[in-house]
């Protein structure tokens, strides 16, 4: 058997336990070398967080510490008509979930052992389990709405469990919103011994009572789909399948990835985030038709994405990645892993700057290009 490589540098090809099942099997009784872990998660550190009763009644999360976003309920549907429901039915829902899921932006307080910086780590190593088991940008997401909603109704969470918290919220979205999940093991297997098979299974329950089993948010992902497509519309309304071009959406994706790194994403509904992405790509009047939104209900956020937008601007979006296995027309949802704290360390230097500034004069918009396409784009669309 091979030299096994450090399985929690997933930049980097992994092998597919199910090939040596046997020999994983024999590996597991032996003594495990001591492993070089991304946190160096305790062996027993699930236990510190009580396991729930199956009979128990469902945990009740209070969300009356949560800073609520604003949220306009006389927004205006941007959908088509539809064949298969009605469009003002479908809006409501769509608006309904983001007063159901609600996140809280200073859940670090209830941790006085956690930083910031810890979560951003976190969530940089799941973007790169996703991309090595070629996961799409819902499951991530889902990953990070599970991991941050749960933080908030626990307290003094110590700095050892966030990797195996992290990689259950991953196993938990993993199972919800893929075809074909990784297995149980092959979770384990990414944190190289530091969460075991019954650690991730113990902590899924744990997770899903103090969500209430509410695991499914429209995420910022799918409000940014929602907006494409809109935009890209074409006369038979198919807004059933993908009319936008994959670089576009890829690019815009590149700056919610970013910005979801930094706690500060939290203050926003992934609406208000999506609208706000998107206009940094196009304009106002075409991000309030896609949206709804009038942009002085999305100009604070619009003005707190500058600087990673600006940070992006100058290294350039990433190209379009091709995955073997993977549909060309899927391309664009598999999670990929941006340079993240290189970025993130611009972006926060450029915040650190504009704030001193105190800067009253308007931002540029547009702040990010898309590059050429080689398709033309329909009239609407040539502001973008």
């Amino acid at each position: 058997m091979r030299a096994r490589k450090r399985k929690a540098d997933v930049a980097t090809f992994l092998q597919d336990p199910d090939e040596e099942i046997a020999k994983m099997d024999s590996t597991r009784k032996k003594q495990p070398e001591k492993p070089v872990s991304w946190n160096n998660i305790h062996e027993n550190a699930h236990m510190l967080i009580p396991t729930p009763d199956k009979d128990d009644d469902p945990v009740c999360i209070d969300y009356s510490h949560c800073i609520r976003p604003s949220i306009v309920p006389a927004r205006a549907t941007s959908l088509p008509a539809l064949g298969w429901a009605s469009r003002d039915d479908v809006w409501k829902n769509m608006i309904n979930k983001e007063e159901i899921y609600m996140r809280d932006k200073f859940y670090m307080q209830r941790h006085p052992q956690l930083q910031p910086k810890m979560r951003t780590i976190l969530l940089d190593w799941l973007m790169e389990v996703c991309e090595a088991y070629k996961l799409h940008r819902e499951t991530f997401y889902l990953a990070q709405d599970f991991f941050d909603r749960f933080m908030a109704t626990q307290q003094d969470v110590v700095k050892t469990l966030l990797q195996l918290i992290g990689v259950t919220s991953l196993f938990i979205a993993a199972k919800l919103e893929e075809i074909y999940p990784p297995k149980l093991h092959q979770f384990a297997y990414v944190t190289d011994g530091a969460c075991t098979e019954d650690e991730i299974i113990t902590m899924e329950l744990i997770i899903m009572k103090a969500l209430n089993w509410n695991l499914n948010p429209l995420t910022v992902v799918s409000w940014l789909n929602t907006y494409l497509q809109v935009a890209y519309l074409n006369e038979l309304y198919e807004v059933m399948l993908p009319q936008y071009p994959q670089q576009i959406f890829v690019q815009i994706a590149e700056l919610l990835d970013l910005c979801g790194l930094d706690i500060g994403c939290l203050e926003y509904t992934y609406g208000i985030l999506a609208a706000s992405a998107f206009y940094h790509f196009s304009s106002s009047e075409l991000m309030e038709k896609v949206s709804g939104y009038k942009f002085c209900e999305i100009e604070k956020c619009v003005k707190w994405m500058v600087p990673f937008a600006m940070a992006l601007r100058e290294v350039g979006s990433s190209k379009l990645k091709h995955f073997s296995g993977i549909a060309p027309e899927d391309l664009h949802n598999i999670q990929t892993h941006i340079n993240s704290f290189d970025l993130l360390d611009r972006a926060q230097a450029k915040q650190a700057i504009l704030a001193e500034q105190n800067r009253t004069s308007p931002f540029p918009t547009g702040v990010l290009t898309p590059p050429q396409s080689r398709k033309k784009l329909s009239p609407r669309l040539q502001s973008i």
